[in-house]
């Protein structure tokens, strides 16, 4: 057990703990975390199983970094609690117990005879120690009398009060991790999302996106409304770094984008036969439309950046319309005439398949969709501990190095009239200021004779 207690209040496990801790952190910070797979193959290729396995892409969340978090509050909890104990004791029972020459042992000590009687020097010391902010604990005999005198002792307590922030912030790390929920809400305006283990829904009721005069994206809005019971709770306009919080759950504006499941293009299509030449017409993804009695098309898919993957299947590389591509079938007659990919901004290159026969050609000319606002919904029981344990640390640090504890132990002896006088005082920081001000203590009490 003592080799156990041993090992996990040892320095060297603590601050090996720590780099891997800050290594493992800085992975976390340079690798996206709780991204798609699809994302991950497309920015590591391969290496992306890789680090899925390894838990890489879910760090925070891993089974391996709380176990560190872990074992890293353990050790800081052991060694608090081993460290505890003799403080308490030496705030609540000051040592009166001592001898001169357990005084002279320490590194300041003065003595000094002085002419009054016992009782005199005991209210001459008192007078100064008061005057200095000092607080003593004493006891007194016929002949003799020991006082301890001490101020600012709260700072012992600083290292300590920070291995307890340290704690508190481990700990709303590690509850962050297990418990905290994250997740992102596309929302066309008008429409009204659940969200998950809130008790609550949020309605979008408006989204306007602002530009710069060079085109650029300056800003985006959203006008939320917390919907509970049926009841609107609370409205506000989020933005980038303006969310809105209710109940802990944090709403931010996240991201926009169109719905290209549900675009509608518009196609000109061009026939030998008819009289017209040509005709413009607008078809919904999964719709089919007539245009006249003899010809119909239909929408298959809509791609808004088109590109083939490594099986030489179409997809969509991201949601910007870099590449807009149509899915179209046209029939005459009940037979196929056209089937493939149109390209608006690369019409010559359409992977249209021609029927028998067929004088049909179309060519995707428009597109459009509904826009809709990406609100992140994020909610993390963790923070307030986080905050705590900063907190914490600020006034654990203030105390350990500006409101350093100070103590002076006094030994007097009555001798037929006189009064021996033996200090040694004690201070573990500043001490060229604590050796100054022990000699001024001293100074006033030769001013006694």
């Amino acid at each position: 057990m003592s080799s156990l207690i041993r090992f996990f209040t040892s320095v060297k496990v603590a601050i090996t703990l720590l780099i891997i801790l800050t290594l493992a952190s800085i992975l976390g910070t340079l690798i996206p975390q709780g991204r798609s797979h699809e994302e991950y193959l497309l920015h590591y290729g391969q290496l992306a199983n890789l680090l899925e396995k390894l838990q890489l892409t879910k760090l925070y969340q891993s089974f391996w970094y709380l176990t560190l978090l872990f074992l890293f509050g353990l050790n800081l909890t052991i060694c608090t609690l081993l460290r505890l104990p003799p403080k308490i004791k030496r705030l609540l029972q000051p040592r009166v117990d001592f001898k001169p020459p357990d005084l002279e042992a320490l590194r300041f000590h003065h003595s000094l005879s002085l002419n009054l009687s016992l009782d005199s020097a005991d209210q001459a010391l008192r007078e100064i120690l008061k005057s200095r902010h000092y607080r003593w604990g004493e006891k007194k005999t016929e002949t003799e009398l020991t006082i301890n005198a001490r101020k600012r002792m709260a700072g012992i307590f600083g290292s300590d009060i920070v291995h307890l922030a340290i704690l508190l912030i481990l700990f709303g790390g590690i509850i962050s991790g297990l418990l905290s929920f994250r997740t992102d809400l596309a929302l066309h305006e008008g429409e009204v999302a659940e969200v998950a283990w809130a008790g609550f829904s949020v309605r979008l009721n408006s989204f306007e996106t602002e530009y710069y005069p060079n085109g650029q994206v300056k800003d985006w809005k959203s006008s939320l409304t917390v919907v509970e019971n049926g009841r609107e709770i609370v409205s506000k306009i989020v933005e980038v770094n303006h969310p809105l919080n209710h109940k802990n759950f944090m709403f931010y504006q996240s991201a926009y984008g169109w719905d290209w499941d549900k675009a509608e293009v518009e196609l000109l299509l061009r026939s030998a036969e008819a009289e017209a030449g040509e005709k413009r017409v607008k078809v919904k993804t999964g719709e089919k439309i007539k245009v006249d009695d003899e010809t119909e098309i239909q929408l298959h898919r809509f791609l808004p950046d088109f590109v083939l993957d490594e099986n030489k299947q179409p997809f969509s590389r991201s949601n910007e319309p870099n590449n807009p591509a149509a899915l179209v079938e046209i029939t005459k007659n009940g037979e196929k005439a056209f089937s493939g990919w149109l390209f608006a901004r690369f019409p010559e290159f359409s992977q249209l398949h021609p029927g028998k026969g067929s004088s049909l050609s179309a060519e995707l000319k428009n597109y459009s969709a509904s826009q809709y606002s990406v609100i992140h919904v994020s909610r993390d029981p963790g923070t307030r501990f986080i905050w705590a344990g900063c907190i914490l640390i600020m006034l654990g640090l203030a105390l350990a190095f500006y409101w350093l504890p100070r103590e002076i132990r006094f030994y007097l002896r009555s001798e037929g009239g006189r009064t021996a006088l033996t200090a040694g005082g004690i201070a573990t920081k500043n001490r060229e200021s604590f050796a100054k001000e022990m000699e001024t203590i001293i100074a006033l009490l030769r001013k006694k004779k």
